[in-house]
């Protein structure tokens, strides 16, 4: 059931109505867990075991770790007088073993199906080409598998949760129902926010009851999303798909406007599912996290990682970046690097002490990369984030020295828009790898950028782009809307303390009516759908 779809908003005005007409205020949460399931059994029944394992499972172990967890303080509490520092020192390292061991247990099994689903079949391939390609024979089966709807986000957020309670940081859900509801709530199963356990489910439990302004600020959030998706990406998307259908075919000038364009694309297509989510969560009284925060605006990689998928970022930070950075092993080779001859040097030190942070966020990216997608060409992606990342850790004391030199001023207008521009020609690099065939291909179309792009290729460029099959009339509505979307995003910047909602608020009612006319009338002329179009899937449902 696609988001574009009249049977979505169908679907969601129903599963609304039902949600506040339901006389029994505090089982609420019950109509959620049955429309969440509807929606995922309208994709398709075979996916249902999938979703159903990773509940079932989660939270037993959970609840295992929680039981185990509260035994052994009712213990530790009993022999308190009685057993030395050591003994309890002993206890509680068995008791911390146990649970490793259990939380590891869920981790592996659910990250398991998850990795045999997205990579066997990538895996399979690579090694027969390898071996074939040495000249020893392989011939690894490749299996006919289907990766099921938002098993990506919802094994992430379950992942999550089960760490949560190993740490002691959440208690284990009693109600498995509940629980059901927090793992397949429906509005993030295609493609996210990934949800925080403390933050998401006492909102999704509890009951709300209707509100006039939640209702108009989440409409207003959903209709930008609309905005965003048909009249936007889905009229980009048609530029993006021809280009690199044979990139071969085009000169350097025309690729890097087709990375543009992506870039465009991308942005529009990712944050709309985002809003409309969010959008629809809140009229229900669901305030779910935030995903984007302008991130064409960060001044370098590092920010821009922040701004863009947050919640994928927070996952990475707080269940791989820390405990890598964190670890023993890390932490020693540190200290080892710094009593070194090497580490006695003013460089070395400073190597020494960023390492951990360095090395582990370079293992991140790797990790977004492959996250991505079962290619190559994602791994490249990754590795490109991270190495930049890396990069910037170990030589900020060399791009400072530089600065001072050179007297610039880090906070002047002028630094912050060349910041902004290299942090964006970067990111582009890394886009080239997401719309190349393969790796190979992504290397060949930066060459091609790189020595065949001219001012005097703009023309034909413009040629190709029309040849598309996209009009200039479409192009002149892609160009408006571009523009429109950048002027709101640096309203948005500047007032980044409040939502662009609250600034619409003060405005005179007749102009807040206005702009929503406006904006639904634009959807209804201007948007990408009808008979005979078929509507672009979200670029994010793939995961």
């Amino acid at each position: 059931m696609s988001y574009t779809t009249f049977g979505f908003i169908l679907f969601v005005c129903i599963t609304i109505l039902a949600y506040f007409l339901f006389p029994v205020k505090k089982h609420r949460w019950i109509i959620l867990l049955i429309a969440s399931y509807a929606f995922y059994l309208f994709a398709g029944y075979k996916y249902a075991f999938f979703i159903l394992f990773t509940t079932v499972s989660t939270y037993l172990l959970a609840r295992i770790i929680d039981s185990f967890a509260n035994k052994s303080d009712k213990l530790l509490k009993e022999h308190k007088k009685e057993w030395s520092r050591e003994q309890k020192k002993k206890f509680k390292d068995k008791v911390k073993i146990k649970k490793r061991l259990i939380m590891a247990s869920g981790l592996v099994a659910n990250f398991g199906i998850l990795a045999f689903l997205k990579y066997y079949n990538f895996f399979a391939e690579s090694f027969n080409s390898l071996f074939n390609g040495i000249g020893l024979s392989s011939h690894i089966p490749i299996l006919d598998l289907f990766l099921p709807l938002g098993i990506s986000f919802y094994t992430f957020q379950s992942m999550g949760y089960i760490v949560d309670v190993y740490r002691g940081k959440v208690e284990a859900e009693k109600n498995i129902a509940k629980f059901a509801l927090f793992v397949s709530f429906f509005p993030q199963i295609i493609q996210g926010p990934i949800g925080i356990y403390d933050e998401l489910a006492f909102q999704l439990y509890e009951p709300h009851n209707f509100d006039f302004n939640r209702l108009k600020h989440g409409a207003e959030l959903i209709l930008w999303g609309y905005f965003k998706k048909l009249v936007i990406a889905d009229r980009a998307v048609v530029i993006i798909n021809t280009v690199c259908a044979d990139y071969t075919q085009y000169n350097g000038t025309t690729i890097f406007a087709a990375v543009l364009v992506y870039s465009l694309q991308l942005y529009a297509d990712f944050s709309a599912g985002i809003d409309i989510s969010r959008g629809i969560a809140q009229i229900i009284g669901i305030n779910m996290a935030e995903n984007f925060r302008r991130p064409y605006f960060s001044k370098s990689i590092n920010e821009y990682w922040r701004r863009w998928h947050i919640t994928l970022g927070g996952w990475m930070k707080n269940y791989v970046f820390y405990p890598l950075a964190m670890s023993e092993l890390f932490i020693n080779t540190s200290k080892k690097m710094k009593n070194s001859r090497f580490g006695k040097t003013t460089a070395g030190a400073y190597i020494a002490k960023v390492f951990p942070t360095s090395v582990a966020s370079l293992i991140v990216f790797f990790l977004v990369g492959v996250w991505h997608g079962a290619n190559w060409k994602y791994v490249a992606f990754g590795l490109w984030n991270g190495l930049i990342i890396m990069i910037s850790i170990l030589l900020k004391p060399v791009f400072d020295y530089i600065n001072k030199k050179l007297h610039i001023n880090p906070k002047s207008f002028g630094f912050g828009v060349f910041q902004m521009l290299r942090t964006f020609i970067i990111v582009l690099v890394g886009y080239v790898f997401d719309i190349a065939p393969n790796f190979t291909g992504g290397m060949d179309m930066i060459f091609r950028v790189i020595t065949d792009s001219t001012l005097g290729g703009i023309r034909t460029t413009w040629r190709d782009i029309l040849a598309c099959g996209i009009e200039p009339i479409e192009v002149v509505i892609l160009v408006a809307s571009t523009v429109l979307l950048f002027v709101v995003s640096i309203i948005q910047e500047k007032n980044s303390s409040r939502h662009m909602r609250d600034l619409i608020d003060e405005w005179h009612p007749i102009f807040r009516i206005a702009l929503i006319y406006l904006c639904l009338a634009a959807i209804l002329f201007f948007g990408a759908y009808g008979p005979g179009y078929n509507a672009g899937e979200f670029v994010y449902m793939q995961f």
